[in-house]
């Protein structure tokens, strides 16, 4: 997929089952506290994490530029209820835990994180389901939600260049069919594959602009 970033940093050689497990606990533990410093300082330390990729990992920073409307009207909701600094206590809550798991998305490869996420399921085969099928869905959410992200920044970014407007309710059909259009990609790149069973040791899906 091209949200994947190749590299051999000390994020790509990190096991992918370690850095899933450590986006979950810092979710419960930052879930537990309400201090802007904290988060502040939690951001920081993301960040640095993206520095360490070089240049095309500081890039993927971009993808932020997606939630600006978001996080921009969850922070006038708590204006106007009164709750400004909780406001800014969820947004920076929000921004690190995406671009923590969007970190996990750029530096680890599909089947490792199919791997990763298997013995979750493993329980389903005692009573003769398919592990590999949920562990797949789950893979495929947490490498797709990024990058369907990104293609949502390109397009505002080329609707503000010909009309002026940063956003507007006339984006979503045209995600929604570029989101029709890599499923059906994806769905034959696993069809061709042999499915979600036969995707074990295959190398990973990549896929592009009209092709799986």
């Amino acid at each position: 997929m091209s949200i994947y970033l190749p590299g051999n940093s000390w994020l790509h050689r990190t096991p992918a089952g370690l850095k899933l497990l450590v986006v979950a606990i810092a979710s419960l533990l930052l879930f537990q506290v309400a201090s802007p410093l904290i988060f502040i300082a939690c951001l920081a330390g993301v960040v640095a994490c993206y520095a360490t990729l070089g240049r095309k990992g500081l890039a993927r920073l971009a993808l932020l530029r997606g939630l600006t409307v978001l996080l921009a009207i969850l922070l006038l909701l708590h204006w106007i209820s009164g709750t400004f600094w909780e406001g800014v206590s969820v947004i920076l809550r929000l921004v690190v835990l995406i671009l923590a798991a969007n970190l996990v998305s750029i530096t680890t490869r599909m089947d490792d994180m199919l791997e990763a996420v298997m013995p979750l399921f493993r329980p389903l085969e005692w009573f003769g389901l398919s592990a590999r099928k949920p562990a797949l869905c789950v893979a495929l959410v947490l490498r797709f939600a990024p990058y369907m992200m990104q293609i949502f920044s390109k397009m505002r970014e080329a609707f503000q260049a010909r009309t002026g407007a940063k956003n507007s309710w006339k984006l979503i059909p045209p995600l929604a069919i570029q989101c029709l259009r890599m499923s059906d990609n994806v769905a034959d790149a696993l069809q061709a594959r042999g499915g979600s069973e036969g995707l074990a040791g295959q190398a990973e899906i990549r896929t592009g602009p009209g092709t799986a």
